[in-house]
């Protein structure tokens, strides 16, 4: 299996340098970008695309992440989907056999902003039973929102937020997202119909809208922290993903990346930091940004577009 080299950009500095060189004239070596990668709504996202199933989905995503040398990527599940289809309990299955953790995302994906903390940490509490089963012995306490919404007011938030510290987890931040989970219907329905074009759209759009996150991502962290922060994506998985994932790979490469896990991208001081503000939406960076009054950016026609492909 070929795996890839991660370490981006280093600069290297010739032997043959004279030692009276000045200071700009020596070869500078670029500062490393970090991005942990992060995959929500496991056993299943999105409709199948025709000729695939959820475990061919699932194994193409790991053997993406696998042969890009990819440290172990947290999967957040949503069990109550194995209510309907306990057949895809084997998304789970092979996702642990590849090493790869579980975390809880909420047992029904609820919306806390139009539910009651008491419903929500309810919905989080019975997520935990498949964890402890398929855990075992390692840790399953990172928890991510549902929708990235952590609180439409501070009695919510903080309500919420004291029953995870109490059951000891920690919150799986996200500071790079760019809707990818909107590909995953379009997708089957282009391959349903064969069409070539629209599929062609669907990619140019999904590496453009990843390609600016990451510009966006930086540089609001510089502008909030000072500096680059060490980066969480936030992808889903569905079938789409499949065909993207190892060309998102590529870009991470090319924009410099080295890919890490959620624990050490958690541990930059950056997510100790309280977002403040009356309504906890969006990834931590557009938190942040909100609860400094920054303008809101210009909605655009993206999931207008996209919803009108190969209808």
């Amino acid at each position: 299996m070929r795996i890839r080299q991660w370490i981006l950009g280093a600069g290297v500095v010739t032997c043959g340098l004279s030692l009276s060189a000045p200071p700009t004239a020596l070869a500078q070596t670029p500062p490393r970008a970090f991005v942990a990668l992060t995959i929500d709504d496991l056993p299943d996202h999105g409709p199948i695309p025709p000729g695939s199933s959820r475990t061919e989905i699932a194994t193409r995503i790991i053997t993406a992440l696998q042969e890009a040398g990819s440290p172990p990527v947290y999967g957040f599940i949503n069990a109550k989907q194995l209510q309907q289809k306990p057949e895809d309990a084997a998304v789970l299955k092979l996702w642990r056999a590849a090493g790869f953790p579980l975390g809880n995302h909420a047992f029904s994906h609820m919306d806390l902003h139009v539910n009651t903390a008491d419903a929500f940490v309810q919905d989080v509490a019975a997520n935990e039973p498949p964890l402890r089963t398929l855990m075992g012995d390692a840790d399953w306490h990172w928890f991510r929102y549902p929708y990235l919404r952590e609180g439409d007011t501070p009695d919510k938030y903080k309500a919420v937020r004291t029953f995870l510290v109490q059951q000891r987890y920690r919150v799986a931040q996200v500071t790079l997202s760019f809707d990818d989970y909107a590909y995953n219907e379009p997708y089957a329905r282009c391959l349903a119909k064969n069409d070539a074009g629209g599929i062609a759209w669907l990619e140019k759009s999904y590496l453009a809208r990843a390609d600016d996150s990451l510009t966006k991502g930086q540089a609001a962290a510089r502008t909030i922290f000072g500096r680059d922060i060490k980066h969480i994506m936030l992808l889903h998985i569905g079938g789409f993903e499949t065909i993207m994932l190892p060309r998102l790979l590529d870009l991470l490469k090319t924009r410099g990346f080295t890919l890490t896990t959620l624990e050490d991208a958690s541990s930059d001081e950056a997510y100790r930091t309280e977002p403040g503000g009356q309504n906890w939406n969006g990834t931590l960076l557009e938190q942040l940004l909100n609860a400094r009054g920054a303008p809101r950016p210009q909605a655009d026609s993206f999931f207008q577009d996209i919803a009108a492909v190969c209808r």
